[in-house]
């Protein structure tokens, strides 16, 4: 299963740290590429067709290089990860959180990722247990920490917080990216499936054995046109986490939000 950090950590730390203009091959011929490019056209490979569909050598075939050149400015596809993850991190879009009350600049900085799952999907599914530690993973902790800045909670607090909201965004941004794959699987809209499936389940579906499923299933799909919409999930989702986190806040404006 690909994950974070699993390549070698020496070599992933000093590329996720290089200098700039450090871009070209450590040894070989005159450079035809960089690390950057590598980089650049591997997640546009993720974006199009998800981590299935990346390799060293599918890096190579879009980059126009042989396969084994692309080795030259990687060591493989684990410390690529890494790069592909810290290259996204550091071109997220980062709001001013300065003056605006600290609902709204948790609800910022989950917004942010959950446009970045969005834009990104196979993010959502690259385990970072074990993150790496580049400058745009540091840049993306330190912005969404100062969300929480003066709230009355210790570093542990904070952190745990940042992890439950991030927990939140990844779990309904998952749930939206799978629905939207469904779509471009079987070329059926929800709403094309649902007038396929219902004659059957009409059949088969006994109202008064299930009348809560029947009764809210039918009032969520007729408000949705779909059985999930992942945007009111996350509004809804959200505000429920901020409610939550509410209890622990010690501020003036606490009680307002």
């Amino acid at each position: 299963m690909d994950r974070s950090s699993a390549g070698d950590p020496a070599r992933t730390l000093e590329l996720l740290w290089r200098e700039p203009g450090a871009e070209g091959p450590a040894r070989g011929p005159k450079q035809r590429s960089s690390v950057a490019a590598v980089v650049a056209a591997a997640v546009d490979l993720a974006d199009a067709d998800g981590l299935a569909a990346l390799s060293m050598r599918s890096v190579a075939t879009a980059l126009g290089l042989s396969p084994m050149a692309t080795y030259t400015y990687v060591p493989g596809k684990a410390e690529l990860l890494d790069l592909m993850l810290d290259a996204v991190y550091r071109a997220m879009p980062r709001a001013d959180l300065g003056e605006i009350p600290w609902r709204q600049r948790v609800s910022t900085i989950a917004r942010e990722n959950f446009e970045l799952l969005g834009r990104h999907p196979w993010v959502a599914y690259l385990p970072t247990t074990r993150p790496p530690l580049g400058p745009g993973a540091l840049a993306k902790y330190d912005h969404e920490l100062s969300a929480f800045e003066g709230l009355g909670l210790d570093d542990v607090a904070t952190d745990a917080a940042l992890t439950y909201v991030l927990g939140f965004v990844d779990s309904v941004a998952r749930i939206g990216i799978e629905t939207r794959q469904a779509l471009a699987d079987s070329g059926l809209t929800d709403r094309q499936w649902w007038d396929r499936t219902a004659p059957l389940l009409a059949r088969v579906v006994d109202a008064e054995r299930f009348p809560r499923a029947v009764r809210v299933g039918a009032a969520a799909g007729a408000a949705h046109d779909s059985a999930y919409d992942a945007e009111h999930a996350f509004e809804f989702g959200l505000a429920r986490v901020l409610d939550g986190l509410a209890g622990l806040i010690t501020t003036p404006d606490s009680s307002a939000g």
